[in-house]
């Protein structure tokens, strides 16, 4: 039996977010095939979580190949629609007081529970649980198609700064 969900979902309007694919550029960094994040639909200050939208269209790089004549969502998009919903709080609201954007960290307890297909609109949901300020936050996240919750897991992230010179 999955988890409640986080937040209830059938309260937002997402025809209208609160920060819409222009504001969300502003504050994350990823662009072209790799942006997951279409809107945030709403923001829970007192309990660091929010509420954010992926519009999966047929357009999306993975669709030719991830299954031919059966486009599946891979699961590790899922995770990073999820990252960069975390990801755009951590940088949006400075909750770690470091880093220029949240980096992958790490994941737990992912469980994956349904199909996401192209013409879907993924809802993602995540809130902080541990907060370590200038070193990692765990989000807890739920994604959700037509109200149906089809993964969720833990996220870890870390502050990544741009001038991190590899090698």
């Amino acid at each position: 039996m999955p988890p409640q969900s986080l937040y209830d979902i059938s309260q937002f309007d997402f025809e209208n977010p609160m920060f819409d694919i222009d504001e969300v550029r502003k504050v994350n960094p990823q662009r072209h095939e790799m942006e997951h994040l279409s809107g945030v639909v709403y923001v829970d200050r007192d309990n660091d979580g929010l509420v954010g939208f992926k519009d999966v269209t047929d357009k999306e790089f993975w669709v030719r190949g991830h299954m031919p004549n059966f486009p599946l969502m891979p699961g590790v998009i899922l995770c990073e629609c999820a990252a960069q919903l975390a990801g755009f709080y951590a940088h949006k609201y400075d909750i770690l007081g470091a880093g220029d954007f949240l980096g992958f960290g790490g994941m737990k307890d992912v469980k994956f529970r349904g199909p996401v297909f192209p013409g879907c609109r993924l809802v993602i949901c995540a809130r902080a649980t541990k907060l370590r300020p200038k070193r990692r936050a765990e989000f807890e996240f739920q994604g959700f198609v037509d109200e149906k919750m089809v993964y969720s897991g833990i996220m870890i992230g870390v502050p990544i700064s741009r001038d991190h010179v590899i090698g």
